[in-house]
């Protein structure tokens, strides 16, 4: 701390502006170093001081969540952990990890993810019952606590890796079936014994080719930082994470700084620049304390002041977690392999820069791929459908529907709705009642559903289309919201989880742009809509004169004053004589009376 009050260290942009704002100093007295850092760490999470770089990052990995506090516990893929009594298990590298092995829990273990209330018994089973990706414990007699307790633990052995103690069970109850002449049921464990040993190969296979490790490479350059982090696992590179700032302090190269060649940053730090070796010290703070997993390898591209402590620490985390010793090591590969690795990251650091302050529009495979993990998709979003509701006052309530796929907006299929059961001011019903239109349609048409639906409104119009397509009895369908104003992302089942996107983002860009359309094509058809009745207003006063009369008018005419101006033979083309007299006549009387 007495450094910062040396007038050498003024000269630091930075320190200078620090000490000139700072009014006191506080302290906490802790045991060791490693609880200065995790106290660090969570002070800078928790206040936020502008003089530290606090982690932002929209993306998040997958876990699966085993939901052991349930009646009938399920198995989902989720973002967020909670104290909720579940049991969660990852983090997974690629993210649609996490969905292939929640799909063969689904396929082999038969335990669901669906969103069905399971305390209490329904009159029959979903579809994924009959498709035997699910034991039915939403109708009674369909299992029984004992069999499905058994799957469940069959998926907490599998999801914990203990694949040994599962096939010495699996092949117990395989015996006992067979002795008992249930061969269906002996079968079936032993198709589950042979899925579980393939995997169990698979991963002694790739445990063998190398440990787990994280990379970090940067780019820096006018005020603004880009960060790649690559997770290998296996010795394999799974995924890649990205992370942005702006407005660090300038760098100022000196003339005898000696430069990476890389990045461009030097390596020796001058007055008044950006400092990596401070930046990654906060960076592998706030990404591994605390966190339930960490690798056993961290590879970054500088040395910073507390690494040994903070090695420290995350080796008695891990050890913790884990219940045995394992070493952390963070590490500051100069040359070989593990350099490259370092150079690779950094490599792509500069493209994330790019792409990301230059502006450069990514592709649309890379904003799919994107969307699909910000959003926890089970797949590539191919197809979109979009819906917004639009009305002055509960006058002229309409609804349109816009459709994105695969890159473009398809306005082929673009669908509008007239609402027909909804009386007054009341989006939600109106939500209610056009997404159950069209997807009960494409129920009956055996037409395949979207890849999305996605909803212009907050939690309200999301709970009314969900509620829509429960009735339907459509489940695991992919549903989200776009609240106004503040951008937020609402995706159903994890409500409470909202996701905030970086306003950079090109999700959030595709996200608005869509939401954008279903809003300009139901304002327009709400606009064409006011506009006939109020054309047809004039029409209606005329004896004789009904809505389908007004209705062939006005299209034939174009507009009211058309047919203001018509006479008798031309107004017989579309109504009858004695109806084209009456117009003529009417019309005739309001101009004698307006003095026109």
């Amino acid at each position: 701390m007495g450094s910062y009050f040396h007038e050498g260290r003024w000269e630091d942009a930075k320190t200078g502006t620090l000490v000139r704002e700072a009014v006191d100093v506080d302290y906490i007295v802790v045991a060791n170093n490693k609880e200065a850092l995790a106290l660090e760490n969570h002070l800078i999470k928790q206040k936020k001081p502008r003089f530290n770089i606090l982690l932002r990052d929209d993306k998040t990995y997958p876990y699966v969540k085993l939901t052991l506090a349930e009646r009938f516990p399920r198995v989902y893929v989720t973002r967020r952990l909670r104290k909720d009594g579940s049991v969660y298990f990852g983090p997974y590298f690629p993210a649609n990890l996490a969905y292939r092995i929640v799909d063969l829990i689904h396929r082999h273990f038969l335990v669901p993810s669906c969103k069905v209330d399971l305390n209490r018994f329904h009159s029959r089973p979903c579809l994924q019952f009959y498709i035997k990706r699910c034991l039915g414990p939403c109708v009674k007699d369909l299992t029984t606590p004992e069999i499905y307790g058994e799957a469940v633990q069959d998926v907490k052995f599998f999801l914990e890796g203990r694949q040994t103690d599962l096939v010495k069970s699996l092949r117990e109850r395989m015996s006992e079936a067979a002795e008992a002449q249930e061969f269906e049921r002996a079968a079936r464990y032993r198709d589950l014994i042979s899925t579980v040993e393939q995997l169990q190969e698979k991963q002694r296979i790739a445990a063998a080719e190398g440990d787990d490790a994280d990379v970090f490479g940067y780019h820096y350059e006018n005020q603004m930082l880009a960060v790649n982090l690559f997770h290998m696992r296996g010795g394999k590179v799974l995924d890649r994470r990205e992370f942005f700032w702006e407005e660090l302090p300038e760098f100022t190269p000196q003339p005898d700084a000696q430069s990476d060649g890389e990045t461009g940053v030097p390596a020796r730090p001058t007055a008044d620049s950006f400092h990596p070796g401070e930046f990654f010290s906060a960076l592998v703070k706030q990404l591994y304390l605390a966190q339930p997993y960490v690798p056993r390898n961290i590879y970054v591209p500088v040395d910073f002041e507390d690494r040994e402590e903070l090695e420290e620490a995350l080796s008695e985390q891990l050890a913790g977690e884990g219940g045995r010793a394992t070493r952390v090591h963070i590490t500051v590969p100069q040359r070989g392999d593990k350099r490259e690795l370092i150079d690779l990251a950094g490599t792509n650091a500069k493209q994330s820069y790019d792409q990301r302050f230059r502006v450069l529009k990514p592709n649309a495979r890379a904003i799919q791929e994107a969307f699909q993990d910000a959003l926890a998709l089970p797949e590539l979003p191919h197809r979109i459908e979009c819906f917004d509701i639009s009305h002055i006052q509960g006058a002229e309530t309409v609804a349109s529907m816009v459709v994105w796929e695969d890159g473009q907006m398809k306005k082929s299929d673009y669908r509008k709705f007239i609402i027909k059961t909804v009386a007054g001011v009341d989006d939600f019903a109106s939500m209610r009642e056009v997404v159950t239109r069209r997807y009960k349609r494409l129920c009956e048409e055996k037409k395949p559903l979207p890849s999305l639906v996605l909803i212009d409104g907050g939690l309200g119009q999301l709970h009314a289309a969900a509620q829509a397509l429960e009735a339907l009895e459509i489940i695991n369908q992919p549903l989200a919201a776009i609240a106004k104003r503040e951008e937020i992302i609402y995706v159903h089942g994890q409500e409470d989880e909202p996701i905030v996107l970086d306003h950079h983002s090109p999700v959030l860009h595709l996200v608005q742009m869509i939401r954008d359309e279903a809003h300009r094509f139901a304002v327009t058809f709400h606009r064409k809509r006011r506009q006939i009745r109020d054309r047809a207003t004039e029409l209606r006063e005329i004896a004789g004169v009904g809505e389908s009369t007004t209705r062939r008018l006005l299209e034939h005419f174009g507009s009211l004053q058309a047919v203001k101006q018509a006479d008798v033979a031309a107004l017989s083309a579309v109504v009858t004589k004695s109806q084209a007299e009456a117009i003529l006549e009417h019309f005739r009387k309001t101009s004698v009376g307006t003095g026109l």
